[in-house]
Order: C-alpha cells, then sequence, then structure tokens
C-alpha cells in the first residue's frame, strides 16, 4: 500500500516554513511514502521561486504543483526548464516552461502526478481542462496506475467534474485554489479518491492566509492596495491516500488538519506584481 500525503496551498513564508518544520515527523508519523506540495504562492503569498522550491524538495517533498500564480516571480520560467519536479499546470499550449507532470520512482514502484488548472473564474483561461488530463493520464497510464491529479480550480463544480470524469482512470483528484478546506472528502465508484480543496498551509487568523484588515478595506473601498500574508497561528491542511499500488485504486481518504509553528511569524515583504493583481485579492 502506497501512503501518500497531499498538502495544499503554501502561503507565504509562514506557511513554508511551518511545512519545513513539520515535515520529517508527518513523514514517521503517517509512515509517508511519497509527498506531494502546491507551492503557488509560497513566495510571499505569490508564486514561487528557485531557491524556496529546492527548499521544500530537501525537506522532503516528492512533488511541488502551482497554478495560475506560476509565473508570478519572473525567474520560475528559466527554473521551471531546470527542475522537473515543479510542475505548471499541464493544460498550457505546447512549447511553455516546465513541464506538467511527471512519473517519480519510490521503494514500492512509480507514482505519477498531473497538475491540472480549471477555467470557471480563472485566469488565464487555458486549454480545456478535461481533454488535456485525459491526454495525459492517458500517456502515464503506459508507466503507472498510481496517479495522482492537483486540480487547481475556483469553482467545486468543476472540480467535482474533472474527479467523476478522472474515476477510475487515476488513484486520486485532489483540489486546490481556495484556500478553504472542504469537507467531502470520498472514493468514487471507479476507485479514484476526491477531495474538493486540501485548504492551505499558512496563518488560520486571516483571509486566505492574507492580513485581514487589507482584505476587508478592498472589499469595503474597491481601492487596491498592499495584501500582507498574515501572522500568527498556522495549519498544514491537505489528504492522506491510501493507494493499492498494483491496481492504482484508492483504499481510503482522510482530512488533514495539522498544527505548523508554535510561535507567531512575522509577515514578510510583499513581493513586486503589478497593480492588476493588487486589486485582486480574492484571486487566491
Amino acid at each position: 500500500m502506497l501512503r501518500i500525503l497531499f498538502l495544499g496551498d503554501i502561503v507565504g513564508e509562514p506557511g513554508r516554513n511551518a511545512v519545513i518544520a513539520r515535515l520529517p515527523e508527518l513523514k514517521e508519523k503517517h509512515a509517508l511514502d511519497f509527498v506531494i506540495v502546491n507551492g503557488e504562492n509560497a513566495a510571499g503569498g505569490r508564486g514561487i521561486t528557485g531557491k524556496i522550491t529546492i527548499d521544500l524538495l530537501r525537506a522532503g517533498v516528492s512533488v511541488v504543483t502551482s497554478g495560475d500564480h506560476i509565473w508570478d516571480q519572473k525567474e520560475i520560467v528559466a527554473f521551471l526548464n531546470l527542475e522537473p519536479r515543479l510542475l505548471r499546470p499541464v493544460n498550457y499550449p505546447d512549447g511553455a516552461p516546465g513541464s506538467g507532470s511527471i512519473v517519480l520512482e519510490t521503494a514500492k514502484g512509480k507514482i505519477g502526478v498531473i497538475n491540472i488548472q480549471a477555467r470557471t473564474f480563472m485566469q488565464p483561461i487555458l486549454e480545456n481542462p478535461f481533454h488535456a488530463v485525459e491526454a495525459a493520464v492517458a500517456k502515464m497510464r503506459d508507466e503507472t496506475a498510481n496517479i495522482i491529479v492537483d486540480a487547481h480550480g475556483e469553482t467545486t463544480s468543476e472540480k467535482i467534474a474533472l474527479g467523476r470524469f478522472l474515476d477510475g482512470k487515476v488513484s486520486a483528484v485532489i483540489g486546490t485554489h481556495t484556500h478553504v478546506q472542504t469537507a467531502d472528502e470520498q472514493i468514487f465508484p471507479g476507485g479514484t479518491a476526491f477531495l474538493c480543496d486540501a485548504g492551505m498551509c499558512g496563518p488560520v487568523n486571516s483571509i486566505l492566509g492574507r492580513a485581514i484588515e487589507p482584505i476587508m478595506n478592498r472589499f469595503i473601498s474597491n481601492l487596491p492596495g498592499s495584501f500582507p500574508v498574515a501572522a500568527g497561528e498556522v495549519r498544514l491542511r491537505g489528504a492522506l491516500i491510501e493507494v493499492d499500488e498494483i491496481t492504482g485504486r484508492a483504499l481510503r481518504i482522510t482530512r488533514v488538519d495539522e498544527a505548523g509553528l508554535s510561535e507567531s511569524a512575522t509577515p514578510e515583504p510583499e513581493p513586486k506584481i503589478d497593480i492588476e493583481h493588487a486589486s485582486s485579492p480574492e484571486q487566491t
């Protein structure tokens, strides 16, 4: 049996510090064979850098997935071609830097990971995720039946539709992007585990990991502003998936909600981002 930990969107320095600090203990506690984290908000709340990716991998992360903020730190364009364990959504057009999928060897066999970005209320609008993920899964199943899909999207309906579409074809479909953990963990009839959103690894006394007051003021005034990562208590949220490594069918899925750092973290400076992004805090 494979035991796979999937952690939701890492938010800023508090989130990534907590993941790095707790991961060795969690690997031992849950006898983990493989760890996937979504890192697209790990750099100041927007994007990810090469250094952060390397720090996560050194801490024991197997694959880092992403989403609509993958390009926010400009250095990542070149880095994506150097580190195959950092994924961008698979439904970018041919020729985009990096890859949207990977297969890695483990002591219990190969595990594949696919990163897909949904389209409803998402920017940029990418190629049809259903067509893209179907092609990626068909190709990957030549190597392994143990496949985990990160479905990065805004709406529950689209992520559920992706899960149902992939039922029996992959081991699990775990949603990311909203930063709010859902309570709908289940195994579909075909043997695919599903969770609509893994939640986030970040400060809980916040609005989606950001300081509360600036976000509230944005909704009240409609004026753009700076939205720093919050401080305080951090939680690590996601899912633990148990998979039959021979058939690729999920045996069990359990929501994960673990304490992060006990001490308060100091908010880090915001990275330089354009005013269009700054005026849209709700687009996490």
